[in-house]
């Protein structure tokens, strides 16, 4: 749980009580991305504010993603960036979404980002510096290299892309999760597939 501030569960959406909605900006939610799928030129681009412990984001992650991605990221219509929202005090949401991001560069992004919702009741309750063996763990798991990836955890190697991604959300002023940019249309909250085919097509269509 996150202390000091209050978390509101809303119909899609989790996020910080008293926050400003998202406003003009002239910040690109693509800029600077780190994790990225999908063809560069593709006529949809949308970018995904996540957090490891959001049952929302979790519901999105396991529903509406991979149908996403077989329909339109794997046929080259749309280009799917993931970016991290961890709230403040969530150090234990900052450090899984870093070690996604190690993932990543073995390219088991998808693999351990979808492993880290499905293990967030176990991961979530842990100690902080209890954290790093679970996620070693969870790398063994996929098969990656299990050092490499323990020492890009240890070295902070990718904190750098987590707090880029925070310092983004702030200019943009996303304050819940999971929260979206679809070219230039703002979405919130989870969506079922039906919902997303219907705004995809409709970009597409243009």
């Amino acid at each position: 749980m996150v202390l000091g501030i209050a978390i509101v569960l809303a119909a899609g959406l989790w996020y910080l009580q008293g926050a400003q909605k998202p406003s003009a900006s002239s910040s690109d939610p693509a800029a600077g991305a780190h994790v990225v799928y999908g063809k560069a030129d593709a006529p949809v681009t949308i970018v995904e504010f996540s957090n490891y412990l959001c049952p929302h984001c979790k519901h999105h992650a396991e529903q509406s993603l991979p149908l996403i991605f077989k329909e339109y990221v794997d046929t080259g219509k749309v280009r799917y960036i993931f970016r991290d929202l961890p709230f403040p005090t969530q150090t234990n949401v900052e450090l899984a979404a870093q070690a996604a991001d190690c993932a990543y560069e073995q390219d088991k992004y998808l693999e351990y980002h979808e492993l880290l919702f499905r293990a967030n009741e176990q991961w979530g309750k842990v100690p902080l510096g209890e954290l790093p063996k679970y996620f070693s763990d969870y790398a063994l798991q996929l098969g990656l290299d299990v050092n490499r990836f323990d020492r890009c955890l240890a070295d902070g190697k990718t904190r750098p892309w987590v707090e880029a991604d925070k310092a983004l959300a702030e200019k943009l002023n996303v304050n819940g999760t999971p929260s979206f940019f679809v070219n230039d249309k703002f979405v919130e909250g989870f969506r079922p597939f039906s919902e997303w085919k219907k705004i995809i097509d409709q970009l597409i269509a243009k």
